[in-house]
């Protein structure tokens, strides 16, 4: 285990980055790799514990899977995957592994565990049983949390309204759709992230989306899947920020994913005043990508409306730092989807008091009062576990005084491996703390 790391100011930023394959589409190309008939490949699969989570359990339900390098070969059951004995499944720390997974054996006959470690069995997880319920799976959790008991079986299509906008369980109903007779039909009250349709489509699913609605018709085989998986926006979005933050910086952030339902973060800091290019727009696997060119610029306060919060979920804690070192007052509203994280984020964020921030936190957001560009003090914090909260606070030490302490940077690797290490490569200046 690494000690803690002290992040401060070093040389400009400057160079090039390729940040790790988006890790949204990586769980989603192994499951339905595992469903598919045939060999998929997915190339640009450089790990990170979530990922590898997934790749564990859809080699456990049955499916050969071959990681070398950074491709992985998954050789999928077709829908008959999972048939057979009972199953204990380990999630790890991701709550992505663990409701789309549930929604994969559900219509499995059998019984299987997901199971986490301490962090995940805090997360809720009756928002994704309540929709399998409803079509026939017999789901224990305890008291709404980890570890999940799944009974499959023959399952009934259903049309379910998402309470909440959450690509998780949407995902997860549509997993166990593809297995079920008939057409399941999910409404959504704001968009989510879209992969496991576009994947779905991609790989000869019957699937048919409207602006709020996705519908998926069962026991459709599904074609293997070749795919290069563009790079992670919410990892893109750490360096986006330090470039818009540390005077005289400019990087090149290669091949990023610019699925629309991703691209919140970055078009919330565009909206701060950065300055951001998007070069060489392509598309592959109904995912479009490009290069993103991000300059230092003066950034100031804005408010985030609740609408807006689906599509920058991940990257919201990082923009907490790039508003807390912004001209004027950024206002953070519908986001109470952060308590529920890896660790309760907003309380997380809270700590920017402790390094120099102005900082009032809601129930669903926060308040927060920029320097105007003025170094923060710099201290240390506490990441709680949270590779995101760990990440955040390594930009804030960018633009500190004395630097900042993270208590926990190990916990960087569960979805970007080697992040520290590429700081320092672009001129920050990293030491033990």
């Amino acid at each position: 285990m690494t000690a803690a790391l002290r992040v401060g100011p070093g040389r400009v930023l400057r160079g090039e980055v390729r940040v790790p394959g988006d890790k949204s589409i990586a769980h989603r190309a192994l499951l339905l790799g595992a469903l598919a008939d045939g060999t998929s490949v997915v190339r640009g699969f450089t790990g990170g514990a979530d990922v590898e989570a997934t790749l564990g359990v859809v080699q456990a339900l049955g499916a050969m899977a071959r990681w070398k390098d950074a491709t992985v070969e998954i050789t999928g059951r077709g829908l008959e995957l999972g048939r057979d004995a009972p199953v204990a499944l380990d999630c790890a720390n991701s709550g992505t592994t663990m409701r789309l997974t549930a929604g994969l054996v559900a219509a499995r006959a059998g019984d299987v565990t997901l199971d986490g470690d301490a962090s995940l069995r805090r997360r809720p997880m009756e928002r994704v049983a309540a929709p399998l319920r409803a079509m026939g799976a017999r789901i224990d959790t305890h008291e709404g949390r980890p570890p999940l008991r799944v009974r499959g079986g023959a399952l009934e299509a259903i049309e379910y309204v998402l309470p909440v906008a959450s690509a998780q369980v949407k995902s997860a109903v549509l997993l166990a759709g593809l297995r079920t007779a008939g057409e399941t039909r999910i409404h959504e009250p704001l968009p989510t992230r879209d992969h496991t349709e576009r994947m779905l489509a991609a790989m000869g699913g019957a699937v048919t989306r409207t602006a709020a609605t996705v519908t998926v018709r069962g026991g459709v085989a599904l074609r293997p899947l070749m795919l290069t998986l563009p790079a992670d926006p919410s990892s893109a979005a750490f360096f986006a920020v330090a470039a818009s933050l540390v005077p005289g910086a400019e990087l090149v952030l290669r091949d990023v994913g610019l699925n629309p339902t991703r691209t919140g973060g970055l078009d919330l800091l565009e909206r701060m005043g950065a300055h951001i290019e998007r070069r060489t727009v392509q598309e592959e696997g109904g995912e479009p990508r490009a290069d993103v060119v991000v300059r230092a610029g003066r950034l100031h306060g804005i408010v985030i409306a609740p609408h807006e919060v689906p599509g920058a979920i991940d990257e919201l804690p990082v923009l907490a730092i790039a508003a807390a070192l912004a001209e004027g007052e950024t206002r953070l509203s519908g986001a109470a989807e952060l308590r529920v994280k890896e660790s309760d984020r907003l309380a997380a964020l809270a700590q920017l008091r402790d390094v120099g921030g102005d900082v009032d936190i809601t129930d669903d957001g926060f308040v927060i009062r920029g320097t105007g560009g003025r170094p923060l003090r710099g201290g240390r914090i506490a990441a709680g576990g949270d590779h995101r909260i760990a990440m955040a606070f390594a930009v804030a030490g960018l633009g500190s005084e004395g630097g900042i302490e993270i208590d926990d940077p190990d916990c960087a690797r569960v979805s970007y491996p080697g992040f520290f290490e590429q700081l320092v490569a672009l001129g920050a200046g990293v030491e033990p703390a």
